[in-house]
């Protein structure tokens, strides 16, 4: 609200005598209490007091010359709006713009009466800063700026800080939600409350603890996310550094154990992951041993006949082959400094590769349509998918020389958090539905006991923070979103897989000839993929779990249309042929399925944006909808990692305190939960 207030006659009275003088303790009204040293280009939150308690009216905030004439004198406008006598803000926003000037004050007017002047500001410039953002901060890359998020927002919810008090729904108890409640309680906001439609937390975190197990049994496998790459060692250069992005988890980890006191029953612990190991069982396209067991790595490294030759088209051509894999690591030009930057920034990766074009093209377009391959070549390199060419980040990840995982299961973390968010969470409920009124600017939340009722029920609030995959959110009744946000949530791709894991009397594969201690292997038998091996507890003489098969990709689709029984049959014949008959005198008969793509509350395991998708929907997220905020891996840069649903949290939940005015938090929940890339 920018029009002129006429003022009180005595308002104006008080203020008449100080509108060209200095202002004096008893003349002033609004009471600048603070920052007195900002940096140009940023977002400050401006405290301020109150001089007289019955004031009441239009105020104006303005910076400029501390012995400026009027407000038309001012150099910028912080905003204006009305201050209530029952509702009156304690902090203002300020965007301070590149150009502003040093040594100026602010000043309150009230129409035409000066009602109040800070003391001189000290402005510095924060060109290092905005140039070290640049290389990693536009619309390609993290570009969620602080500065340009409120400049772009108009109205005086963009000046004037709201309470604290105002009622947050967060929709969905997985790790980017249960992230986003502990946030807002960390800067004061405590009227929150999780939703989720399943009858535990932890989303996609899924550790099954088999035959009725406990965690200190150690009868578990992972049927969601297993582990976390944590350092990779460069042999060019003899160096090991950490991979950045997934410090958040252990961060996240040593603030759950300070928080529960350190109690033993929901410690969140790291132990060693192995991720691979020597005698774990190999893709060898068919070969059998003359025991008819499958080959292991081992034995495959030692002697490549191992592995019978791959079909070919009927136009192979080795040279052709060899040309077109030579262009796509060329293109690729995945070289150690490259593989380096990434471990250390990955959103700095993420943007190098859409300038570079990655993100343009998958393997088999490249191939088709700009080396002009035959449709059945480019069918047998690069296989029919149209995901786009950057995989870097996996292959940082993937090629990391240190990996943890979290003792007794990642089942942990959520555990950990049970105790902070019980009381204000919500199982088994269902969302069908946001609403959204435009006359209060309230948002809804709709579900349905009786599924078969045409009117929902429902619940009010201030803002949403929606923490539920696309996959999910696509079917709801959802307010009239922008085109690209709606197109996003209507088709978003998502990967499917299925995993199946499997108990045994002993852990008999520790005591072969060729003993197998932990690690993951792949076989050639159709919808086993890989198998892996507990790193924890090795050579315990308790009975065991293998993950007997963890498949994804279309393979996953077709696994999950089996019957359970058929499924955990082929798995556990696949068992057998990778370590012989004692793996059928060892089964219990216990075992654990999990297909993600028909798990009701996920609808697939991960997303995996099509061509195009992933940087044309990334701006969508970060822009405030219908006071819907939406967050989780689907949202971030990387997906199928928890780093990523974390990640997308702290951008949220700064999103949502820079629409409540609330920087001074905002700032403090990017610098203490690693977004330093956002600018503030």
């Amino acid at each position: 609200m920018k029009g002129v207030f006429k003022a009180s006659s005595a308002v104006l009275s008080l203020a008449s005598s100080v509108v060209a003088g200095p202002l004096n303790s008893r003349s002033e009204i609004i009471l600048f209490k603070g920052p007195f040293k900002v940096a140009s280009d940023s977002v400050h939150n401006v405290h301020i007091g109150y001089g007289d308690d019955s004031f009441e009216g239009d105020v104006q905030i303005v910076y400029g010359a501390c012995d400026m004439a009027g407000s038309h004198e001012r150099h910028h406008e912080l905003g204006s709006t009305f201050f209530r006598r029952d509702a009156r803000p304690e902090r203002l926003v300020w965007i301070v713009p590149d150009e502003a000037v040093h040594g100026g004050c602010l000043h309150a007017y009230s129409g035409s009466a000066l009602i109040g002047r800070s003391e001189p500001i000290a402005i510095t410039s924060n060109y290092q800063k905005r140039e070290d953002m640049s290389k990693i901060s536009d619309w390609s890359g993290p570009w969620f700026d602080g500065v340009a998020y409120l400049q772009n927002k108009v109205n005086s919810a963009s000046f004037v800080a709201v309470e604290k008090s105002k009622k947050i729904a967060i929709v969905g108890g997985g790790m980017s939600g249960l992230l986003t409640s502990h946030l807002l309680t960390s800067v004061g906001i405590n009227d929150w409350h999780i939703t989720e439609s399943s009858q535990r937390i932890g989303g996609r975190i899924r550790t099954k603890y088999l035959a009725g197990t406990t965690p200190d049994q150690y009868q578990y496998q992972e049927m969601g996310p297993m582990r976390f790459p944590v350092s990779t060692k460069y042999t060019d250069t003899n160096e090991t550094l950490d991979i950045n992005d997934h410090k958040m988890v252990f961060q996240l980890a040593d603030t759950l154990n300070k928080l529960n006191g350190n109690d033993s029953t929901l410690a969140v612990n790291f132990i060693p992951w192995i991720q691979a190991s020597p005698n774990v069982p190999a893709n060898s396209n068919g070969y059998r041993l003359p025991n008819g067991r499958i080959p292991s790595a081992a034995q495959v490294k030692a002697n490549s006949s191992l592995v019978l030759p791959t079909a070919k088209p009927d136009d192979y051509d080795e040279e052709v082959v060899t040309k077109a894999e030579d262009a796509l690591a060329a293109f690729y030009d995945e070289t150690p400094e490259r593989l380096r930057n990434a471990s250390q920034s990955i959103y700095k990766a993420h943007k190098e590769a859409i300038e570079r074009g990655l993100f343009h093209w998958s393997e088999a377009a490249y191939l088709r349509y700009h080396l002009n391959m035959s449709a059945d070549m480019v069918d047998y390199v690069a296989g029919a998918g149209s995901d786009p060419m950057w995989d870097l980040y996996d292959t940082v990840y993937f090629g990391a020389t240190t990996w943890r995982t979290i003792d007794k299961g990642l089942e942990s973390l959520p555990r950990a958090f049970y105790p902070h968010v019980q009381d204000k969470l919500t199982l088994g409920r269902k969302i069908d539905g946001i609403m959204y009124n435009n006359d209060t600017g309230k948002v809804s939340l709709t579900w349905r006991q009786d599924q078969f009722a045409m009117e929902p029920e429902k619940e009010e609030y201030d803002y949403a923070v929606v923490a539920v995959p696309f996959s999910k959110v696509r079917t709801w009744k959802l307010p009239q979103y922008s085109s690209l946000l709606s197109r996003a949530i209507q088709t978003m791709n998502y990967a499917q897989s299925c995993k199946v894991s499997l108990r045994y009397k002993t852990r008999f594969w520790e005591h072969l000839d060729e003993p197998i201690i932990g690690g993951c292997g792949a076989v050639d038998i159709y919808g086993i993929g890989s198998v892996c091996y507990p790193s924890y507890q090795i050579n315990s003489t308790r009975p065991g779990v293998i993950l007997a098969s963890y498949s994804s990709g279309t393979s996953a689709r077709s696994l999950a249309a089996l019957s359970t029984e058929d499924h955990v049959a082929r798995v556990q014949r696949a068992m057998v042929e990778v370590h012989g008959d004692v793996a059928a005198e060892q089964f219990t008969g216990a075992y654990e399925r999990q297909c993600w793509e028909v798990d009701e509350h996920q609808a697939g395991a991960w997303a995996d944006p099509l061509l195009g998708q992933q940087d044309l929907y990334l701006p969508a997220y970060y822009k405030t909808e219908a006071n819907t905020i939406f967050i989780g891996e689907h949202t971030s840069y990387t997906h199928a990692w928890i780093y990523s649903a974390l990640d997308s949290a702290v951008r949220g939940t700064t999103q949502l305190l820079l629409d409540m005015g609330l920087v001074d938090e905002a700032k403090q929940i990017v610098e203490e939960w690693m977004g330093r890339w956002i600018n503030l």
